[in-house]
């Protein structure tokens, strides 16, 4: 194997190490969080609706009620959130013995047998602790944390990033394209919507 093909290869598998590392640190982070910050705002909104009619809304019932059942969907992993933990930090460990094995590849003239069979290692080790289930959102935290939080030069080296393929996660095109749909469908319900329009362009 010659030193590019190798130092691509351990690139590659970096990068899937490091992004499952942060991506299970995101689903301990969501399941950590996000029941306290439901909370908070749930009581927020319940102790301004004393006074401020507008909180007293249906509307803002349905919200309350959306967070309320989002709750109850977090708890499901409350029991398995501190595997997740650990999981990210075990491969945080890989990701720095990537790091490692890529700088000794770079100074050293030749690839040799012991440098395949670390990186042989590292990908066992990977495959076998990883966790299959994470919880919604996670890969969006995920990407925001190894693309924004994370140094990962060493890896555009001989692995390039792209913008849209790799930093932006595929989901969020999905959902961008339900909000547009979204949009689409409420504006051709709501045809008086254009005529708004075109008096308010026509001034």
């Amino acid at each position: 194997m010659d030193k590019p093909e190798a130092l691509r290869l351990i690139a590659e598998k970096a990068y899937d190490v490091g992004y499952s590392a942060k991506l299970h640190f995101s689903t301990y982070d969501i399941v950590e969080k996000a029941p306290g910050w439901i909370g908070l705002v749930s009581l927020v909104v319940g102790v301004l609706s004393l006074y401020i009619d507008a909180f007293t809304a249906k509307h803002i019932s349905a919200v309350i009620t959306i967070l309320g059942i989002c709750g109850l969907y977090i708890s499901y992993y409350s029991d398995t959130k501190s595997r997740y933990f650990e999981v990210g930090q075990t491969l945080t460990e890989l990701f720095d013995r990537l790091k490692s094995i890529d700088a000794e590849c770079r100074s050293a003239p030749a690839i040799t047998p012991e440098h395949v069979e670390a990186l042989e290692a590292v990908t066992r080790s990977f495959r076998s602790v990883c966790l299959s289930k994470h919880i919604l959102f996670s890969s969006w935290l995920a990407h925001k944390k190894f693309f924004w939080e994370q140094q990962t030069d060493w890896i555009a080296k001989s692995r390039p990033f792209s913008l849209l393929r790799d930093k932006i996660p595929f989901s969020a095109y999905l959902a961008l394209a339900m909000v547009l749909l979204g949009f689409a469908v409420w504006a051709f319900c709501n045809p008086g919507l254009f005529s708004i329009t075109q008096r308010m362009c026509g001034k």
